[in-house]
């Protein structure tokens, strides 16, 4: 039955040992066959509330109900026995294993003590034709694109008889036209009975596939409606509490001969894998130029590369002349180049160092915070809360540790220190990822000011909107080369992501201005 209420929570709420209150009397249903969406900013208690519903975490408060009945549900194995499954954010498939192993892990079929990879194949066949998502069982998943690995995550839990599927940013790293058939496998799955719930910041998505939207601020509900009652700005507006901004950044185009130019940068992985194969292009003092790419094809090198944190194999990079690649973090640094790393835990902070601790770490030589070698704490500690006040981070005092922020407020210090450094050659991988929609709207102005003032700006993101809102140029990667350039005012998601599918490409494409960039056919 359409209406048939299949989960229900009443009341919920999460209060943590240390105080925090996470979530604050949540309720809301879900219905057979809907595809009901959940939005909200980090920290709104959207992702707590899915963990209460898998049995990673148990509500403090209120009830969870499914097919009427109340339940307790203290580990995941609880919720997969009443045909609830939980797909992450963050892939976990085992990319040497075949789709098969992957599907069936922990509940793969055995004759006697062996494994009865037969019978394993034919059921993974027969579950993918059922939903309509076939996929060949016994391929390697590392050679499969990442939309077909979003399928297999999907098929694990379809495996394990799940009806209620719970989807944790399912979009996050995929094409426009991936995106389209995950959204149609979805709906199929609907058509069939099944109950999706998923979590997103794609608001625009969330108009297209919901059919009902919870909206959560500050651990509660604020709202609760259906897409084609409202519009994408009014529910971006109840998540954040004000009106936003969509309106793209102004287009740059300065008449200034290139301040960073890249010439046949070539990259080799330890696999012997080409990662870079030959990449050129330019940027204007006062331009930024943006990549797009499906993850994995060379956008992580590239900016490795340029911090000097790998050495090309071939070609270099220069700054006014000067090449700064292959010789290392330090002496890009001290040419002016600054980077925001895309994995800001493992390559932009030390979470047991202070606020303070971290925004100085790679400017304690700088005479701003240090006289004859001794560093200057109150220019230090003047600079961090000025720094503080600025990017808006959340914090008591700028000796907490770092990592005790959420990681939104992470990412804020991070943006906040290389912004400050006033940098010749900014090179910002994946800005704004994990941060919430209000204080993104804030740190891509910032970035749009830092160019304003005449900063050579490298982004790269995988958030296609943001990369044609921002940029003045875009260039596409895959498999490690350059395979169009486009003037960001002629660039379309739709069409960006055939390039980045490998689906077309144009001759000679490469990001070098004194070539103009092909137009894209929209």
């Amino acid at each position: 039955m359409q209406n048939e209420i299949v989960l229900a929570v009443d009341g919920l709420g999460k209060t943590y040992p240390n105080g925090t209150e996470a979530v604050k009397g949540v309720s809301f249903d879900l219905r057979r066959g809907e595809i009901h969406a959940i939005v909200g900013e980090n920290g709104a208690g959207k992702s707590t509330v899915m963990k209460m519903l898998y049995g990673l975490e148990q509500p403090t408060t209120g009830r969870i109900a499914v097919a009427g009945q109340q339940v307790r549900l203290t580990t995941p194995q609880d919720a997969i026995d009443l045909h609830i499954g939980l797909v992450h954010q963050h892939m976990m498939l085992l990319e040497s294993l075949s789709v098969a192993e992957n599907i069936a892990l922990g509940a793969e079929p055995v004759r006697g003590p062996f494994l009865d990879r037969a019978k394993m194949n034919r059921e993974v066949a027969e579950v993918a034709a059922t939903y309509g998502m076939n996929i060949d069982p016994a391929a390697t998943v590392a050679r499969l694109a990442v939309g077909q690995k979003q399928r297999i995550e999907i098929l694990k839990v379809l495996y394990k008889g799940a009806r209620i599927l719970l989807l944790d940013e399912p979009t996050a790293v995929l094409t426009p036209q991936e995106t389209r058939d995950l959204f149609k496998a979805i709906r199929g799955l609907t058509e069939l009975g099944m109950t999706v719930v998923f979590i997103t910041h794609k608001l625009v998505e969330v108009k297209e596939v919901a059919d009902r939207v919870t909206v959560m601020r500050d651990g509660q509900v604020t709202g609760r409606v259906e897409p084609r009652d409202v519009t994408v700005a009014k529910i971006a507006e109840m998540m954040v509490g004000r009106p936003l901004s969509h309106k793209p950044a102004e287009r740059r185009s300065p008449d200034l001969p290139a301040s960073v130019t890249a010439r046949d940068l070539t990259l080799i992985g330890l696999d012997g894998r080409v990662r870079l194969n030959r990449v050129s292009f330019d940027i204007r003092p006062g331009e930024i130029l943006g990549v797009a790419g499906v993850e994995g094809n060379g956008q992580a090198a590239l900016g490795q590369v340029l911090t000097g944190l790998l050495e090309p194999a071939e070609g270099a990079a220069r700054i006014g002349g000067t090449v700064f690649t292959g010789r290392g973090v330090a002496a890009a640094r001290a040419l002016g180049i600054a980077a925001i790393p895309e994995d800001r835990i493992h390559d932009g902070i030390v979470t047991d160092m202070s606020i303070e601790e971290n925004f100085v770490a790679a400017e304690y030589r700088n005479p701003r915070f240090s006289r004859r070698g001794i560093r200057d704490r109150n220019a230090v500690n003047a600079a961090t809360r000025e720094m503080i006040a600025a990017f808006g981070v959340k914090t008591t005092s700028e000796q907490t540790p770092i990592g005790a922020l959420s990681g939104g407020n992470m990412q804020k210090v991070v943006l906040g220190r290389e912004f400050t450094t006033q940098p010749r050659f900014l090179i910002a991988a994946q800005p704004t990822r994990g941060v919430d929609i209000g204080a993104a709207e804030g740190l891509r102005q910032q970035l749009v000011d830092l160019r304003d003032a005449g900063t050579a700006v490298l982004l790269i993101s995988a958030d296609l909107e943001e990369t044609i809102a921002l940029s003045d140029r875009i260039i596409v990667l895959f498999k490690g080369q350059i395979v169009a350039h486009f003037r960001a005012e002629e660039a379309d998601e739709n069409v960006l992501g055939l390039y980045m599918l490998g689906a077309e490409r144009k001759a000679g494409a490469n990001g070098c201005i004194d070539q103009q960039p092909e137009h894209a056919h929209v």
